[in-house]
């Protein structure tokens, strides 16, 4: 999988775009600045962006080519932000000290999902925030990008279990028009979830 996404990342261009998700930063603008850590982050545009608004970034992700053009992104915007190689079962972060975990389009297969996504509400403090912007099982139709794997899209009953020990803020199976660059570029049927640490 390292090197899928080091071969997509190879181009020059920024394949998913240099703007952050929609909904990511319409949730972002609605807290204040704190630390945020951004699972398989890419080519950085989300970090740059929570960079840029004050918030301290710790991104990771396995590509290293996604590194490399994260921090020429970052550098450009004249940001900061803490970007590690690392692998989502095993990376760590210490607990309690995170305000924000965003996992946009962080599609994991079903033996890991789970663990991932419970592993990232140890990190948060009470009162932090997951937000999650991913493909649901509609997505199969559509040609906007996403794992062409059933078992890698999400549902919301999925979602609300994995996350059962937060409050549910927002959970919304939505069709929209997916404009982030090469590869989400069209109508796709995604979910939105935004859940508080107790």
């Amino acid at each position: 999988m390292k090197n899928f996404w080091n071969e997509r990342y190879s181009e020059r261009e920024y394949v998913y775009g240099e703007k952050p998700n929609v909904f990511f930063a319409e949730q972002l603008q609605q807290l204040a600045p704190g630390k945020i850590i951004l699972p398989c982050e890419g080519e950085g545009r989300n970090a740059v962006y929570a960079a840029a608004n004050g918030w301290e970034v710790h991104a990771f992700d396995t590509s290293i080519i996604g590194k490399s053009k994260a921090i020429q992104l970052a550098t450009r915007k004249e940001v900061s932000i803490n970007y590690t190689i690392e692998d989502a079962v095993t990376v760590t972060y210490e607990k309690n000290t995170i305000d924000a975990v965003a996992f946009v389009y962080a599609h994991f297969p079903a033996s890991i999902r789970k663990k991932i996504h419970q592993k990232a509400i140890t990190w948060l403090k009470p009162g932090g925030k997951i937000i999650i912007e991913a493909f649901n099982p509609n997505q199969l139709q559509n040609n906007s990008g996403g794992p062409k794997d059933l078992a890698m899209l999400y549902t919301k009953e999925m979602i609300l279990e994995d996350f059962e020990e937060l409050n549910c803020d927002i959970s919304e199976i939505q069709s929209v028009a997916l404009n982030e660059g090469e590869f989400h570029k069209g109508k796709a049927d995604i979910i939105r979830f935004v859940g508080t640490k107790k």
